[in-house]
């Protein structure tokens, strides 16, 4: 028997019932080897050597393989059929190179996982190909030496900063120089006027100006409601009739069937998917069988495909529907080794409701294949425009009014697709006659504002990307989910928003390391690495390239200082962080003291803020990107109203809005605060809830059992209910103020039953190995979230490193620089370079391909 591997075990469960008896299919459950997370992995002082090593969870997979091949002679590698896939097939390869000897290896590729397809690539066995290899050996080798270069200097210069990625940081400058351009954006007046107007029989249809006094109205025209009331005046005054009526035959043709960007894009558009759920969801599609590949940049059809989907159309739809040859839909892509056949379904006939899928995103996703697949090869869509000009005899007035009548809906029967914009079709005019008089019905004059450029979603960001030539179809789900999981953006209603830090990184990568992050640069390296795959270019050339000016302006930032970065910083965005006073008074003096000057400030957590230099005597702060609403809130605040004497404000700090009790004085120093918890929304804050906040912890009472008092409050980690040294988490803030005993007991009790025993020593999660002064180190589970130990050392682990993760270097930093702020003498050596936070990414899901991140 033959030996096929693939990457995922529903793949192999799916090839194995085609394949039957006399092969053994398994999975290598995505890749196998990784470059260590630790500096030196790749070493270009030694022609860009790279260090692999077999990921602890992949070594059983590699021994069921190793096992299998004692009594088989071949293997099959039958990995996913782009540069990824080709990767795995050889890290395979050399993973099991010494068991290899004697036997047959070979590589096939199949567009689609069925019956058909895998037995016709059974009988076309090839070499894994070296050109598309060395294409992924030079994406992985630049993202490791960009990511763990520049990540330290991030660190080590901008307090906060996590980590940058050769894409993903010039993804994130996308979306933080479109919020820059929104916050710059000064909206600008005009007026338009409308008019229902009716034909002689009484239809009534809607007309825009387009004329006055004789001149073409251009959009800026009528400026002020004064210039707009002039128009309607002179619409009123006169008499209209149809000047001209012309009919005009359109046509609609259908869109390219889907690729992985068009495909990302109209999910978002029409279900609000992101880019990671839909990839996820088209996996297990692909691997049930149900579509071809979804990972690609080609849209051409297999000819069976074509002739498939126009035998359903002239079933379901009958033969007008059928275009008399079929349609051919050019590929774009530069790189052929990259293109494969366009997204669809392996069976036309195989409509959505045959299918009966359980999980609603592949539902909705099949749904949308299966249409666009469709509608492609569906005769075009027939329209009649007609265009009407109505206007006053002396030439002082005109109008237009545009319509349009579907004659044929073609492909429309089947499929429209989405838009990002929200412009809405014309309707149909009623029958108008030249030199017909037109009554009035009414007119009117409508205030309008020019809008900013919309903010990104999912879709629009891919599609720019698409356009800039940056990043390639199997990168850009990564791209786009890795910027939001490391806290450099946030979704709100499918929108991307930058936060602080992200929009910090970009203003530092653009002024210390602009090369790096121009578009043009960008896309000339992707299309390097497109060389690369295509055998035209050697990929160490590429890489020796990129180095050499690379390192040389990483050791240009050696001699930075922290207040020299905040300071350009604080330059850059001067304009949208201080913007001109009504009053022309100095943007930067303190609104608060009237003394002391504003500049930028940021925090041990990543975030930024204005605060006054005046500190501490003067206390204004407020935060970087904050609105109208954030700045009523900065300085003194919004008074609530008073408790027991004392005032309750609502303010606006450094770490987001929060209540407070009182004013400092001599006295009282620190006067009580509270934050706001997330959901609650300042402006729909109130003196009873501030009360409230500012009363927490909250007792409950004594618990039944020892008679120690039980309290609800809200900590770091939300809120909770708390019994001697025992917490455990409730999953509402509003249960805090309404939980009784009983539900508290209950809760407790779930707590203890989950958690080790009193006494009972904890388990470290990971031990990292041995620190250079002797003893182990060790990530330990802790209450307030998971640290790194070594002697009497206590390092909390920062939020976005997840504890299976981290590396020894790390801890090292972390600990070194826990035991300088203790005055510890025994202090852990930093190592001279930083390695980059490694992803958190499971290795046992092969869906989870990245590159060029």
């Amino acid at each position: 028997m033959a030996v096929v591997v693939v990457e995922s075990p529903a793949k192999a469960k799916t090839i194995n019932k085609y394949l039957g008896k006399d092969y053994t299919v398994l999975a290598s459950f995505g890749h196998v080897r990784d470059l260590p997370a630790k500096d030196g992995s790749v070493d270009p002082d030694h022609d860009f050597d790279m260090k692999w090593e077999v990921a602890a969870d992949s070594k059983k997979h590699i021994k069921a393989i190793t096992d299998a091949l004692k009594d088989d002679d071949t293997l099959i590698l039958a990995t996913d059929p782009d540069r990824e896939g080709e990767a795995i097939s050889w890290h395979l390869e050399q993973a099991l190179e010494k068991k290899l000897k004697g036997k047959t290896v070979s590589r096939v590729t199949f567009n689609a996982i069925t019956k058909t397809a895998i037995l016709e690539a059974m009988k076309h066995p090839r070499q894994v190909d070296a050109p598309l290899v060395e294409a992924y050996l030079a994406r992985r080798a630049l993202d490791y030496l960009v990511g763990f270069n520049l990540s330290p200097v991030l660190w080590r210069k901008l307090p906060g900063a996590r980590s940058a990625g050769r894409v993903q940081s010039v993804c994130l400058r996308l979306i933080v120089e479109r919020e820059m351009e929104i916050e710059a954006f000064r909206a600008r007046e005009y007026w338009s006027v409308t008019a229902t107007l009716a034909n002689a029989r009484g239809a009534e249809f809607t007309a825009r100006m387009v004329n006055l006094g004789g001149k073409k109205l251009d959009k800026f025209d009528l400026a002020t409601q004064q210039a707009a009331e002039i128009a309607v005046q002179a619409l009123t005054s006169r008499d209209l009739f149809v000047q001209s009526v012309e009919a005009k035959p359109a046509q609609r043709h259908p869109t390219a069937p889907f690729m992985t960007s068009t495909l990302q894009q109209e999910a978002s558009r029409k279900f609000g998917m992101g880019a990671k759920q839909t990839m996820a969801a088209a996996q297990r599609l692909y691997e049930a069988g149900h579509i071809t590949y979804m990972r690609t940049d080609g849209i051409d059809m297999a000819p069976e495909a074509v002739a498939q989907a126009r035998d359903e159309i002239a079933r379901r739809f009958g033969k007008d529907y059928v275009p008399a040859s079929p349609r051919i839909y050019k590929n774009k892509a530069k790189n052929a080794q990259e293109a494969h056949e366009c997204i669809r379904p392996t069976d036309m006939a195989a409509d959505p409701d045959s299918l009966r899928l359980a999980e609603s995103d592949q539902r909705k996703l099949y749904d949308l294949i299966w249409k666009r697949t469709i509608a492609c090869q569906m005769e075009a869509a027939r329209l009649e425009r007609t265009t009407a000009e109505i206007g006053s005899k002396d030439g002082q007035v005109g109008l237009r009014a545009t319509g349009q009548v579907v004659l044929f809906d073609g492909f429309l029967k089947v499929y429209e697709e989405g838009r990002d914009d929200e412009d809405g079709d014309e309707g149909r005019l009623p029958q108008l006659s030249q030199g017909e008089a037109t009554g009035k019905k009414a007119i009117v004059p409508e205030q309008h504002f020019t809008q900013p450029p919309p903010r990104y979603t999912e879709a629009t960001l891919v599609k720019r990307m698409e356009e800039l030539g940056i990043g390639r179809p199997s990168t850009y789900a990564s791209i786009v989910t890795t910027i939001q999981e490391r806290g450099y953006v946030r979704k709100d209603k499918n929108r991307l928003i930058p936060e602080d830090k992200g929009r910090l990184v970009t203003i530092f990568l653009v002024n210390y390391f602009r090369k790096y992050l121009e578009y043009d640069f960008t896309a000339d390296l992707e299309e390097q690495l497109d060389d690369v795959s295509a055998g035209s270019r050697n990929y160490k050339e590429v890489l020796s390239g990129f180095w050499r000016d690379f390192h040389a302006a990483i050791e240009e930032t050696t001699e930075l200082r922290i207040t020299d970065v905040l300071e350009k910083i604080d330059e850059v965005l001067a304009p949208h962080l201080y913007p001109p006073r009504e009053d022309g008074g100095d943007p930067r003096l303190c609104p608060t003291c009237g003394k002391g000057r504003l500049n930028l400030k940021t925090a041990r957590s990543g975030g930024a803020f204005i605060g006054c230099n005046n500190y501490p005597e003067c206390r204004y702060t407020r935060p970087l990107s904050g609105d109208e609403g954030d700045a009523e809130l900065s300085g003194d605040g919004k008074l609530l109203g008073h408790d027991q004497g004392d005032p309750i404000f609502l303010r606006a700090g450094r770490f987001g809005p929060y209540v407070q009790r009182g004013e400092v004085s001599a006295e009282v120093p620190k006067p009580p605060r509270a934050s706001l918890p997330k959901g609650w929304a300042p402006d729909a804050m109130d003196l009873d809830k501030a009360v409230s906040l500012l009363s927490l912890p909250r007792p409950i009472g004594p618990h039944p059992e020892d008679g120690a008092l039980v309290e609800a409050g809200i900590g770091r980690f939300g809120p909770y209910v708390k019994h001697n040294a025992t917490y455990a988490n409730l999953p509402e803030v509003d249960e805090v103020f309404t939980i009784g005993m009983n539900r508290a007991v209950e809760v407790l009790a779930a707590k203890l039953a989950r958690g080790p025993g009193r006494g009972a020593t904890a388990q470290p999660l990971k031990v990292l190995g041995d620190h250079p002064d002797g003893g182990s180190v060790q990530v330990m589970p802790g209450r307030y979230g998971p640290y790194v130990k070594w002697d009497k050392v206590n390092a909390t682990l920062p939020k976005d490193v997840a504890p299976d993760a981290v590396t020894l270097e790390q801890a090292l930093e972390l600990i070194a620089a826990k035991a300088a702020t203790k005055g510890k003498g025994k202090a852990a050596k930093s190592p001279a370079k930083a390695p980059a936070k490694p992803k958190a990414t499971p290795k046992a899901k092969p869906k989870a391909k990245t590159s060029g991140g």
